[in-house]
């Protein structure tokens, strides 16, 4: 990675870029983009017009970033005193319209976004939130702090996700849903108030889960959401299916966010 940019031509005079910013190889940046102190990019990244990265902003190889958005602007949190914190941004990952990404706080030092997601535009990534791989957030839709979504996930437009929740990997979550709780692995998850509506079928069949597997699934989650203690039934679950690595990912996901707890089906 270089200094400066190796092609000048694909850099349009219009655009600010502050001289210790870092700049990789093959990246074009149009006009009115801003690009501050501080800020490393790497190769192959297009910055259309109007862009703001400020200082902390790290960002990969391959991304595409769309008019208006602002990755780095600091958390829109009153507890946040000026703290050195980061954005660190995978790889090949698209940035809609108007999507901002605020640095983290001193809870946990950066915000971190993985390769190959989709924010449609006017997504919210908020502080200390951690976006996996392969994600897809529809437009409007408003990640709180330390949120942290698990690859492969699926937000479709106007998903409100409160503060710590998580949201398991290959769920399916519902246009407009609002969530105070986190959203279990290979779910769907939508209505008002949001409830489990089952597996996320076509998502799975999708991704190569085999019939077999999606079967394991699909009792595993009739037990959890049976009735009794919780705790009696992740122990049917382990007796009835086994430690797969699907139901291992389970468990070990509602053991660590029994705090908030998990949305449930709502009877």
């Amino acid at each position: 990675m270089n200094t400066t940019p190796t092609n000048q031509a694909m850099i349009s005079p219009l655009a600010y870029i502050h001289p210790e910013a870092k700049i990789g190889e093959n990246c074009e940046i149009g006009p009115f983009c801003v690009i501050e102190k501080d800020v490393v990019i790497g190769d192959n990244n297009t910055l259309m017009n109007s862009v703001t990265l400020l200082p902390g902003t790290r960002i990969g190889n391959g991304n595409r970033l769309f008019p208006g958005a602002v990755i780095g602007a600091i958390p829109q949190d009153l507890k946040f005193k000026g703290e050195y914190t980061t954005v660190e941004i995978g790889n090949n990952n698209t940035f809609r319209e108007n999507v901002t990404v605020n640095r983290g706080t001193a809870a946990k030092g950066k915000t971190i976004v993985g390769s190959n997601n989709l924010l449609m535009e006017t997504v919210h990534i908020a502080h200390d939130a951690i976006v996996g791989n392969g994600c897809i957030i529809g437009n409007g839709t408003k990640l709180a702090g330390e949120t942290v979504i698990d690859d492969f996930a699926i937000l479709s437009a106007n998903v409100l996700l409160h503060q710590f929740c998580r949201v398991g990997s290959y769920a399916m979550v519902g246009g407009g849903t609002r969530s105070a709780q986190s959203i279990l692995p290979y779910s769907m998850t939508a209505r008002d108030p949001a409830s489990f509506c089952g597996l996320n079928l076509v998502g799975l069949r999708r991704r190569g889960f085999t019939p077999e597997v999606i079967g394991q699934l699909h009792r595993a989650y009739q037990i959890i959401m049976g009735g009794g203690k919780l705790l009696e039934n992740l122990e049917k679950v382990k007796e009835e299916i086994g430690m797969t690595p699907e139901i291992t990912y389970i468990l070990d996901f509602i053991n660590n966010v029994s705090n908030r707890g998990f949305i449930r089906t709502n009877k």
